[in-house]
């Protein structure tokens, strides 16, 4: 499944006064297992254009091994498309400072501007459930005030938001979400390891009591 063309260059417009650069497209099939949403990409994505090609989804595709599903069998996107970033300084190898771009989270108004993409994506990918990768995703499907530390490995059933004009609106369809951690969490915090595979084994379970008709092929 992919975004059509015209989207895309809707969201490049939207998006390109912002400090922002490269677009890196959603991937996977039409009809997913899960149906993963992330921040936005790094440095490794936009360089490839792979979603969660990095450090990050290294780790991600072990936590998927746990909820027995394979990279093939889902649709990874982010509530926003093209990398955020901001400038800082790093010592060289001889001492002195370079400049490079560092990853940042991206603003309200960066996601406001890529909403209409993953509007389309819920809408079409073919998916039982939506995990939701983080607080930026999170908050992007069921509102701001939602924080992963407190539903991760629940399963929640109800409307997500969606972008009507310049403001957010419930979906008159429910959909089942599932928040747990960022892959890139661990980084900084090793003692969620112990928390996503028990979200993950959590993931497995729920996958495995869907009905019949509605796991996907």
């Amino acid at each position: 499944m992919r975004i059509p063309e015209e989207l895309a260059e809707q969201g490049k417009k939207r998006i390109a006064l912002y400090p922002v650069e490269g677009f890196v497209y959603g991937s996977g099939p039409e009809y997913a297992k899960v149906m993963l949403v992330g921040e936005a990409p790094g440095e490794t994505e936009i360089g490839n254009g792979i979603p969660f090609s990095g450090r990050a989804g290294n780790e991600l595709m072990k936590f998927l091994e746990i909820a027995g599903v394979t990279r093939e069998e889902v649709y990874i996107t982010s509530a926003v498309r093209s990398r955020p970033y901001k400038w800082g300084e790093k010592n060289g190898p001889d001492g002195t400072k370079i400049k490079r771009k560092y990853n940042r989270a991206p603003t309200s108004g960066e996601i406001l501007a890529h909403a209409p993409l993953l509007d389309y994506e819920i809408e079409h990918v073919k998916a039982p459930v939506i995990v939701a990768l983080g607080n930026i995703g999170l908050k992007r499907l069921i509102g701001k005030e939602k924080k992963v530390s407190e539903l991760h490995g629940k399963l929640l059933i109800q409307p997500v938001l969606r972008l009507n004009g310049d403001k957010y609106e419930w979906t008159g369809k429910e959909y089942r979400i599932f928040p747990t951690f960022h892959p890139a969490a661990i980084f900084y915090n090793r003692r969620l390891l112990e928390l996503i595979h028990s979200d993950m084994k959590n993931l497995r379970e729920l996958l495995g009591n869907l009905p019949v008709n509605e796991q996907s092929d």
